[in-house]
């Protein structure tokens, strides 16, 4: 499986932007894909998931602001985030699993960085 992201960048706290992940090879068997983040100094962290159900989990820190959502038809996955803040600013990874596989397939990562 290949990811592919886009829609990182520089805003202004309380600005929103859109990141996309498109998977690619074997995805009919796909259950999770998400969102993890990892800023400097920090460890990984789990922003966001949706299985292919449509169940979803979110981290505390973004509940409220953050929404993701998934093309299961084309094998897209997106994280709206609103009302950033600068303690959002990381890198932000694509992650797509089977189910029972951890930690499963890492996207190149794309740099959100918000400014205050």
């Amino acid at each position: 499986v290949q990811l592919v992201e886009s829609g990182g960048g520089l805003v202004q706290a309380g600005g929103s932007l859109r990141l996309s992940c498109a998977a690619s090879g074997s995805t009919f068997a796909i259950h999770a894909m998400g969102w993890y983040r990892q800023a400097p100094g920090k460890q990984r962290e789990l922003v966001a998931s949706a299985t292919r159900a449509g169940t979803t989990n979110y981290a505390d820190s973004v509940k409220g602001r953050f929404t993701i959502s998934r093309d299961n038809a084309r094998n897209i996955v997106y994280l709206q985030m609103n009302s950033l803040e600068p303690e959002d600013t990381a890198v932000y990874y694509c992650n797509a699993r089977y189910v029972g596989q951890y930690p499963g397939y890492w996207g190149q990562g794309t740099q959100v960085t918000v400014s205050s």
